[in-house]
């Protein structure tokens, strides 16, 4: 079937609220007059948000968080709800990235509480999920993998597994100069698409959008994105330079 694509920008600790907007602007001019558009999202951070929001109007250009919270309100210093994330507009946020996991001691059961609560809600979640170098050495890319999509997907009800978008980051190609190549980004979103399969039924594993998120460039989007189960990049660093990241939107289109 077809599964319209994603491009989404993960800005992590960059670009202040005016680069933001100077960024916003820069890539509507770079996209316009361009057929066929992928679904675009950036995910500044959250205190650019507002901003984003508002250069992004009537562009086409989603915006996205990069965490949430899985409790509304109370004495968590420093988080910031879901609720919050809905009355500013935004409309994705990403849940379970391999730097909230490896850095901020994320856990699996941390992970499916966010996409839970983002369920309950209105946001679009992008749960993420990857292997270490040292697993893919050890052959256990599989278990990991799927292990993590199940614990992320326990409890999800049918309803809602729809509207999950995953997101496969092989950790050991983040940040790192090397890329999963595209038959072996395939095979594990294969992998992945199989296992919601069979939690669900393969109309939902049909529908689902993965994502590839391992040092995609200019260079490997198009060979990444000719694959069958990819259905679209989740960039880092590439996201950060509106040239490259029209590049990338460009070849998805």
């Amino acid at each position: 079937m077809s599964r319209k694509r994603i491009i989404a920008g993960n800005w992590k600790l960059n670009k202040t609220a005016s680069e933001t907007r100077r960024f916003l602007l820069t890539l509507r001019n770079k996209i316009a007059g361009m057929d066929a558009l992928p679904e675009i999202l950036i995910c500044p951070p959250s205190v650019a948000l507002e901003t984003a929001i508002d250069a992004a109007r009537e562009s086409g250009i989603a915006i996205g968080a990069q965490n949430a919270y899985w409790e509304s309100t109370g004495a968590f210093t420093g988080e910031v709800s879901t609720e919050m994330l809905e009355s500013l507009g935004v409309s994705h946020v990403l849940i379970g990235h391999s730097e909230r996991r490896a850095l901020f001691g994320e856990s699996d059961e941390n992970v499916n509480r966010k996409l839970l609560k983002v369920l309950s809600g209105t946001l679009t979640p992008i749960a993420c999920v990857g292997e270490m170098l040292e697993d893919r050495e050890a052959g256990r890319t599989e278990e990991v993998v799927v292990g993590q999509v199940k614990s992320a997907l326990m409890g999800v009800a049918h309803e809602h597994a729809r509207r999950i978008v995953l997101a496969y980051e092989p950790v050991w190609a983040i940040g790192t100069g090397l890329t999963a190549t595209p038959g072996q980004a395939n095979v594990v979103h294969g992998l992945i698409r199989r296992s919601v399969g069979a939690i669900f039924d393969g109309a939902v594993a049909d529908e689902l959008r993965i994502l590839y998120g391992g040092s995609a460039k200019p260079d490997n989007a198009a060979g990444l994105m000719a694959e069958s189960d990819v259905d679209g990049l989740l960039v880092g660093g590439a996201s950060l330079d509106a040239d490259s990241f029209a590049e990338i939107i460009r070849a998805a289109a």
